[in-house]
């Protein structure tokens, strides 16, 4: 029953951003496991899931291995919004133009988030290179930039 229940638990926050015991208890109830808040709160910490601060700013559980993924997309989301001020793709190469002083935060945030097809960042005062892998475009790496901020 415990290991059903805790199967449940990793298949419900793998899927749905679950931000507190309650929701979990009744998305569990939905599944037809019941169980209480003290048996809930045994079973996060067994399972070692941690609420992280995910895109958009808003709380929800996460294992540990993908607790650094969802905050680095978080904190990504956030410095996008606050500081991409342009991004244009060339060839398999895009400039990102922040406000002066921005660039390495953003650019930092950029490779920590480990968007798909940038191989890496190189940061100046308020221009970010991003390099894009071999057989992606520049143009798509801004686009997916534009996307993990929730710019597209």
């Amino acid at each position: 029953m415990k290991g059903q229940r805790q199967r449940a638990i990793l298949e419900l926050i793998g899927h749905e951003a679950l931000s507190s015991q309650h929701e979990i208890r009744d998305r569990l109830a939905d599944l037809g496991h019941q169980a209480t808040q003290s048996t809930i709160s045994r079973d996060l910490e067994e399972l070692g899931l941690i609420r992280v601060r995910g895109p958009g700013g808003s709380l929800r559980y996460a294992p540990p291995g993908q607790a650094a993924s969802v905050a680095a997309a978080g904190r990504l989301r956030m410095l996008v919004q606050e500081f991409l001020v342009s991004v244009e793709g060339s060839g398999n190469l895009a400039i990102a133009v922040t406000p002066p002083g921005a660039a390495n935060a953003l650019a930092e945030a950029i490779d920590q988030a480990r968007i798909d097809g940038i191989l890496g960042t190189i940061a100046g005062d308020n221009m970010i290179l991003l390099i894009a892998r071999e057989g992606v475009k520049g143009a798509t790496i801004a686009t997916r930039l534009k996307a993990a901020g929730g710019l597209a």
